[in-house]
């Protein structure tokens, strides 16, 4: 078997690689929620947030590829199994069964929120590490952040 080695220092190499890894596994997580919420919206605001849910699952379906493609360019193979993925995710979930609109948008965009935060963190322990990892994932922070957005005004009241 041949191995792609990293053009990387070890220790840049491990924060590089622990960093997309942590990264895929959110964004995988992002667009099963994503998905199950689609899937399962109801209410007055259901074509909007049917159709935003989509958008989310798209964006985090796209970044999951280019963050696990990185991470594969530094010789670290990315683990997007789905034991990997139910092991280590820690965003929050919808429950089970129908799920009201309302409800819907205040979970992504807490999900959202949650996944920035760690994105941000990832962001500064890269910095040194590895500025190309970081402008990567600077760019998914975009990104969410822009998809956060959108919840949020989906979900703040006319003028609040």
């Amino acid at each position: 078997m041949t191995v792609v080695r990293s053009t990387l220092p070890d220790e840049a190499s491990r924060v590089a690689g622990k960093a997309l890894q942590d990264t895929l596994v959110d964004l995988l997580g992002l667009s099963l929620i994503g998905k199950q919420a689609h899937w399962n919206v109801v209410g007055p605001r259901f074509r909007s947030v049917h159709l935003q849910l989509d958008e989310v699952v798209s964006t985090a379906r796209t970044q999951a590829d280019t963050v696990a493609e990185r991470a594969a360019t530094l010789g670290v193979p990315p683990d997007g199994r789905p034991e990997t993925v139910a092991k280590v995710f820690a965003l929050p979930v919808p429950e089970e069964g129908l799920l009201r609109d309302a409800d819907v948008v205040r979970l992504m965009a807490d999900a959202l929120g949650a996944a920035i935060v760690r994105l941000r963190e990832r962001v500064d322990a890269t910095e040194k590490a590895d500025p190309v990892t970081q402008d990567l994932l600077i760019s998914v922070t975009a990104e969410l952040e822009k998809q956060r957005w959108m919840f949020e005004a989906e979900s703040t009241p006319a003028g609040a």
